[in-house]
């Protein structure tokens, strides 16, 4: 572990640019999966199918500045990209919070997403060859932490006051802002180009090979996804929970899948991936049923834990199998292709979770959800998923 982080401290880059993802996707996690759901119903009097067609939108915008990725990197500075992604991210974050109707809300939202994208993109350009293994394993664990504990941290806050919360997130914003002033004004160079039509071809020759995943890739997210906008209204309404209460319920299930994501991996590794994803997703399907019928802050937590210990089940499995799947010289177009079809899951998720709620209730969404999920458990029950990845 030394040796890995004396090797990444060796470019001044690429640790400055880390501190600027963790304090992006803090502020995003704060704002989307917290801050938004609340204020948008709470205060703006806005239906929870106003604030799900807000979180799919930003994650469509996202999405689709990713699929330009290529474009930006060769024709523009990597400072310009970065210092416009902040501003242009600012003026959603600020839009969101000043005016008051639902259009302005979901344009501002894909403003946000438009802006957040280019981040990801400029760290990864900053990644050396040599180091890419090790590099890319400490941005994804910044990533994670900063969109997980944005939520918990910003619960917290809400319980004094929206304003408080909104500043604390523009200030962390303006921080990243102010390290951004670091980057050296330089064009990414792509060595290998691949031409848009050689992509394509590659893109439909690596669907081809994954069928058996795309269930899995698109209900999973989208799984997820109904739930982003409802939940806080879900602990508020269903468990009857304060806005610190909702941050214990996330901290249960964010340290059972700290706890056991490691050993979980090496277990899958040992045994075989697939009754790992089975138990997994099963389980997290009877968790969430569960959490329906519960009423107490105790109970909830423990039922956050089961989930979180569910999750760590499956995603080292998961991307264990995803892996199998990428082309060993063509790691960045099988990654994004992956990043592609589960971005389907994302956008669409959270629209249907805020309908479900607006039009019957919170509850309705979260047993969606469960289900979606059951029924991954039950598919994978009937694939052959260690013979997929043989033949892979």
């Amino acid at each position: 572990m030394d040796q890995v982080l004396r090797k990444i401290a060796m470019d001044k880059d690429v640790l400055p640019l880390a501190f600027i993802l963790f304090l992006v996707e803090f502020v995003r996690g704060a704002y989307l999966v917290s801050f938004l759901p609340t204020y948008a119903t709470g205060i703006l009097g806005l239906s929870v199918a106003v604030v799900g067609a807000a979180v799919s939108v930003h994650y469509v915008s996202d999405t689709a500045i990713k699929c330009l990725a290529g474009y930006l990197l060769d024709r523009f500075s990597l400072r310009l990209i970065l210092h416009s992604g902040l501003f242009v991210s600012l003026l959603g974050l600020l839009a969101m919070y000043y005016f008051h109707q639902a259009w302005v809300l979901i344009a501002a939202a894909a403003v946000f997403g438009i802006g957040v994208s280019p981040v990801w993109l400029v760290c990864l350009s900053k990644i050396k060859e040599e180091n890419r293994a090790s590099q890319m394993g400490i941005l994804y664990t910044i990533w994670l932490v900063g969109l997980g504990s944005g939520p918990v941290v910003i619960n917290f806050l809400i319980d004094k006051g929206y304003r408080l919360s909104f500043w604390l997130m523009v200030g962390l914003w303006a921080l990243g802002w102010v390290l951004a002033l670091r980057m050296k004004n330089e064009v990414s160079s792509k060595q290998n180009y691949i031409t848009l039509k050689r992509q394509a071809e590659l893109l439909w020759e690596r669907m081809k090979t994954m069928k058996p995943l795309l269930p899995g890739m698109i209900l999973q997210t989208a799984a997820a996804g109904m739930l982003v906008p409802i939940l806080p209204s879900f602990a508020a309404n269903t468990l009857g929970v304060s806005h610190s209460g909702y941050s214990l319920i996330l901290m249960a299930g964010g340290a059972l899948t700290v706890l056991f994501l490691i050993p979980m991996g090496k277990w899958s590794d040992r045994l075989g991936r697939k009754w790992f994803l089975i138990f997994g997703f099963a389980a997290m399907a009877a968790a969430l049923f569960l959490l329906t019928r519960v009423t107490t802050l105790s109970a909830a937590v423990l039922i956050a834990a089961v989930l979180g210990f569910a999750y760590s089940a499956v995603l080292p499995a998961w991307n264990a199998l995803l892996a199998d799947y990428v082309p060993k010289n063509q790691q960045g177009l099988g990654w994004g292709l992956f990043s592609s079809v589960e971005g389907i899951g994302v956008a669409i998720g959270p629209v249907i979770g805020g309908w479900l709620a607006a039009a019957f209730h919170e509850s309705a969404a979260v047993l969606t959800s469960a289900a979606l999920l059951g029924g991954i458990a039950l598919f994978y029950c009937f694939v052959p998923v260690e013979r997929v990845m043989e033949h892979g």
